[in-house]
């Protein structure tokens, strides 16, 4: 499916239908939840869901699931610094790893375990991050890098328009999506 720029991911750890229904369609969903253990049924009613929405949908960390249930993908989390990741699997065409870092040294490791995109954060500040690194450091640390990056944390009402001002694809989140489905992005997601 042809997308178009910016890319949006969307982070879920539960299969909730009035809060996926409640997104803008053009937003791909990553489901990750490192607390309990993995229910087979629930990703495959996300996937389900994914599918009649026409949307991507990426598993965290398990790559050996998401070829064997057909998803769009996987996301590494910065934590995972496996070198040969992807390495043992025949990959289909379609399937595409995506993983996140915060500095050059696990953008490195990404772009090795060959993610096409990286998350990278946090860019703005948050309650959870204090230490973030603004889209001028931003831009630094993405510049001499050949990837597509996707901006990552403390992104919201305020300071999404500062994101025009750094070299990513897309952006990503959980709580500013969530509380409002990105519906007030509209004059954003045009440019």
């Amino acid at each position: 499916m042809q997308r178009k720029i910016p890319y949006i991911f969307y982070f879920i750890d539960k299969y909730n239908i009035d809060e996926l229904t409640n997104l803008e369609k053009n937003i791909d969903l990553i489901f990750r939840n490192y607390n309990k253990e993995l229910k087979i049924d629930e990703i495959k009613s996300i996937h389900k869901f994914c599918k009649i929405d026409k949307r991507n949908l990426y598993l965290s960390n398990d790559i050996k699931l998401a070829l064997k249930l057909g998803l769009s993908g996987v996301y590494i989390p910065s934590f995972n610094n496996s070198l040969n990741f992807a390495s043992k699997y025949s990959l289909p065409d379609k399937f595409e790893i995506i993983g996140s870092a915060h500095n050059v040294s696990e953008i490195r490791i990404k772009k090795f375990q060959k993610c096409s995109k990286i998350f990278l954060s946090p860019i703005f500040k948050s309650k959870k991050n204090q230490k973030f690194l603004s889209p001028i450091k931003f831009n630094l640390t993405a510049i001499s890098e050949d990837v597509d990056f996707i901006a990552l944390g403390g992104i919201n009402k305020i300071n999404y328009k500062k994101l025009r001002l750094t070299k990513v694809v897309g952006f990503a989140g959980i709580s500013w999506i969530k509380k409002n489905g990105l519906r007030e992005l509209r004059p954003f997601l045009k440019i």
